[in-house]
């Protein structure tokens, strides 16, 4: 007698071999095993032969219903890799995009920081190179002021102006008592304005050049100088 296994179950009997076989074998993809092995792995498993009739067509339902579902399940496994790669994938994309939107902008502001830092030095140069004014005995508060707008940038004159009214309400002999401080900008001591001019105790000019260099050195600007003013009462 011949025999076929359909998970777990043997067919006996040729029309049972036909059809059930058939059916299950084409579901499944898999062959009848050879004349050599097929009577020793049918020795272990029950004969369909052997299960009730009306039970039959049970157990063939149930064979090719565990086979969907196994193939159901791969393809799932397969579709979840799937998807799990093109996650990746995704990610890794976003991730480079990301990094050079990020080098774009550390270069745009690298480029705006220099093209700031070039204009302030042009602009100290354009100072600095200011012919000094014609040497006068005296000015008044209304002249000095009038050399420091052609001296100051536009931008920068009015936290410059805050400063001399504070430390000197403009008057460019004005000397502290107590520390020694001297000048437009309460240089201190006043001999550093040397640096600026050998006329720095008589020429609102050279205390203003040299006021306008020490706020850009130290404070940036003017306004730079101004603001740490505000906090502290002393720049």
């Amino acid at each position: 007698m011949s025999r076929i296994s359909v998970r777990g179950f043997a067919v006996a009997s040729a029309t049972a071999v036909t059809t059930v076989g058939a059916v299950v074998g084409v579901a499944s993809g898999t062959t009848q095993p050879s004349n050599d092995n097929f009577e020793a792995a049918a020795a272990d498993t029950t004969l369909l032969a052997d299960i009730p009739v009306g039970q039959q067509a049970q157990v063939q339902v149930s064979s090719l219903t565990q086979q969907a579902e196994a193939q159901a399940a791969a393809a799932d496994s397969a579709a979840q890799k799937s998807a799990e790669e093109a996650a990746r994938l995704q990610a890794a994309k976003d991730a480079q995009a990301k990094k050079e939107a990020a080098e774009e902008k550390a270069e745009q502001e690298r480029k705006e920081r220099e093209a700031r830092e070039a204009e302030k030095r042009a602009s100290r140069d354009e100072v600095r190179s200011v012919s000094s004014f014609a040497a006068k005995g005296s000015y008044s508060v209304a002249e000095v002021q009038a050399m420091a707008r052609q001296m100051i940038p536009g931008d920068q004159f009015q936290c410059f102006s805050n400063i001399v009214d504070h430390e000197s309400d403009w008057n460019y002999r004005a000397q502290n008592p107590s520390s020694g401080a001297y000048g437009l900008v309460q240089a201190l001591p006043g001999s550093k304005m040397a640096s600026a001019g050998a006329d720095w105790q008589t020429n609102p000019a050279t205390q203003i050049k040299w006021g306008l260099n020490y706020m850009n050195d130290r404070y940036g600007s003017p306004c730079g100088a101004w603001n740490f003013w505000q906090a502290n009462h002393w720049y």
